[in-house]
């Protein structure tokens, strides 16, 4: 059995294998209601079917402000329970397990008339407004709208709920040094704010649903943090509740004197130092899409999880396919068995 099709476990969230399907933004609600519509529906089911272990959903916004653009999904109405529950059922009708990624873009939301960040520092690029710098009362509302997101989750039936904490959005901006230059008690602790969204979301969820967050390993922009920083709030979040670290990098600006590498499993190292220095499971993600590359990141012991992204768009049937390579017994729908 080739080790990226062995079984893993982490609190209630058991899994058939080790792939998971990377939240990347569709961009499709075309009612700009937040609520997922076909397309959703379509587009993650087809993975389940396509043997993928765990889908994880988009960025999913705590308010309509939130999104980086109108056409995201969100959960900040219990209206968006149900239209969630309906993908949910699906996936699980297909064997897999299913979780929702809650965030909120920030200073990114390019569509909000005012975003609102920790400071009032503008992303880079004509589409992105100054936004308003959140006061202390905003953000501990903030925090309360992260968990009743939370709630919403564990009622449409998720599995887990995975933080965006990566990517330069906003617990990213929190986090970073170049994005937060508050006096207030979330800018002298930079991981006050991360830390404080876990606990109210981990308040509204079974106590043993995992919880994951996905965090930006290293900044590249001049002057961001380096892996010391993130293994530091990698520390903070699990003691707070964390239960899996999602690894990437990048994504709060321009890359300067640091470059991102941008070849197969540039970031898996990163993933292998902060599984390393906290003994904690972690998925790695970025340009895994080769079979025997993703089999060799589990089987090395650099990562518990690899998390397929593009791959997956060009291939919902990605797991199998990969299963034939690497000489794995198929676990083949029936109404698809002939063509394998």
């Amino acid at each position: 059995m080739a080790h990226l099709f062995t079984p893993f476990t982490v609190g209630s969230l058991e899994l058939k294998n080790r792939i998971v399907m990377a939240p990347m933004c569709q961009y499709s609600v075309t009612a700009k209601d937040g609520k997922p519509n076909d397309w959703h529906y379509t587009h993650y089911t087809s993975r389940a079917i396509g043997g993928a272990a765990l889908v994880i959903i988009e960025m999913t916004d705590v308010e309509p402000d939130g999104r980086i653009s109108d056409f995201d999904l969100g959960l900040w109405s219990d209206d968006h329970i149900a239209p969630f529950a309906r993908i949910v059922d699906a996936c699980h009708g297909y064997g897999a397990k299913i979780g929702v990624q809650i965030a909120h873009a920030g200073r990114k939301a390019e569509d909000a008339a005012t975003p609102v960040a920790p400071s009032a520092i503008a992303f880079e690029g004509p589409q992105y407004k100054v936004p308003r710098e959140l006061s202390t009362d905003e953000v501990k509302r903030m925090v309360e709208r992260f968990g009743q997101a939370a709630k919403r989750a564990v009622a449409a039936g998720f599995d887990t709920i995975e933080l965006h904490g990566a990517h330069g959005y906003l617990i990213h901006q929190f986090q970073s040094p170049v994005t937060n230059r508050r006096s207030d008690e979330y800018g002298q602790d930079l991981a006050r704010f991360g830390v404080e969204v876990i606990q109210a979301v981990k308040s509204e969820m079974p106590s043993n649903m995992p919880l994951l967050i996905r965090i930006s390993a290293v900044e590249y922009v001049d002057g961001g943090y380096g892996i010391d920083h993130a293994i530091e709030l990698c520390r903070r979040y699990r003691e707070a509740g964390v239960d899996v670290v999602h690894v990437s990098s990048g994504g709060e600006g321009r890359p300067g004197k640091r470059k991102p590498g941008n070849y197969p499993g540039y970031q898996v190292p990163f993933a292998r130092q902060i599984k390393e220095a906290l003994d904690v499971p972690v998925i790695a993600v970025g340009m895994l899409d080769e079979y025997a590359l993703a089999e060799s990141v589990i089987a090395s012991g650099d990562a518990d999880l690899v998390a397929i992204g593009r791959g997956l768009l060009r291939d919902p049937y990605w797991p199998i396919h990969a299963a034939q390579a690497l000489g794995v017994e198929l676990n083949v729908p029936k109404q698809y068995a002939r063509a394998f």
